[in-house]
């Protein structure tokens, strides 16, 4: 498994499409999911990504003080780190946060907003991937709107068959299918992104596009629990420590080490919230040989022990 899809397998996405909007030109809306917002359709996440689908008609997005993009039909808009965003068909109108104009739809029906002034219409559908992996180095690598477009292709074909199930009923009745789909969704949102990224861009894709910093990562993903050292890997990956060590900071922004804790943490928190398993039994998965040494890296990394971070969780699902 290369390492792009382990991190995406590791997040353990799911999502719903829950609300279908008919606007009418001139609009202009504000929209911010959060945590609390999932609850109705899963325990409630650790990190949310917003998305849109331009089901016809046309719109401005523009995620914090980034410039407007244009949106087409056919095109899906991703918030990878779910920052307030903008959307409208002029933004030199007020904008209203969408929470306050949705309407319930009829039971088991998705929620509605109907409004605008009356002038070229534009339909989209709106839903969230859920993950119980906080946010991490991958995620903050990522650009603060993707789109991706669904109107072409193979894959915009299976994308744009996805959202129209998604939208259904019977979506709410495959909870494992929608978890699958929202996985592929954001999938070929981060390939498409990748492929297009420019050579001299840096950051954690980068560290995929070097040899040496890629065979690392797959190292690390493949086997967390492994007791790397930063020679160790410099070894495996035919560097001196010094020079693979500086490499990958520069690339990852993170040390090796560092690196490491915080991705044996991810794994640690999606184990816990999962529920399957004992702090003693998870912190062997990670690579500790104590349940202690387990539990101070934990706090140090969430703010609170293993035990109590999972009974918040389990509170809150």
């Amino acid at each position: 498994m290369d390492v792009l899809t382990n991190v995406l397998s590791g997040m353990k996405l799911s999502g719903s499409v829950f609300l279908e909007a008919d606007f009418s030109d001139p609009w202009c809306v504000t929209s911010q999911m959060t945590p609390e917002d999932c609850a109705a359709f899963f325990p409630q996440p650790a990190h949310v990504i917003a998305y849109h689908y331009v089901v016809s008609g046309r719109l401005l997005c523009a995620v914090g003080s980034d410039p407007a993009i244009e949106v087409r039909a056919g095109q899906i808009m991703l918030v990878p780190r779910n920052e307030l965003h903008k959307l409208g068909s002029d933004f030199g109108c007020a904008p209203v946060a969408a929470s306050k104009i949705m309407l319930a739809g009829d039971e088991g029906s998705l929620l509605r907003i109907v409004w605008g002034g009356g002038g070229e219409p534009t339909k989209i559908l709106c839903g969230f991937l859920g993950t119980l992996t906080p946010i991490n180095s991958f995620l903050l690598s990522l650009p603060s709107l993707l789109v991706i477009d669904a109107s072409t292709g193979t894959s915009g074909e299976w994308l744009a068959s996805s959202f129209r199930f998604a939208s259904t009923e019977a979506a709410a009745r495959s909870p494992e299918m929608i978890g699958r789909l929202a996985e592929l969704l954001f999938a070929e949102a981060v390939k498409q992104y990748v492929q297009a990224l420019p050579e001299e861009q840096g950051g954690w894709f980068a560290g995929l596009r070097d040899p040496h910093v890629s065979k690392a990562l797959t190292l690390l993903h493949a086997h967390p629990a492994e007791a790397w050292t930063t020679e160790s890997l410099a070894r495996a990956v035919a560097l001196s420590r010094s020079a693979f060590a500086d490499r990958f900071t520069d690339l990852l922004g993170d040390p090796p080490m560092r690196y490491l804790s915080k991705h044996r943490m991810n794994i640690a928190a999606n184990l816990l919230q999962e529920g399957r398993q004992n702090a003693c039994n998870i912190a062997y998965a990670v690579g500790f040989n104590s349940e202690a040494a387990f539990s101070r890296a934990f706090k140090k990394e969430y703010g609170m022990a293993p035990g109590v971070w999972r009974k918040e969780r389990c509170a809150v699902g």
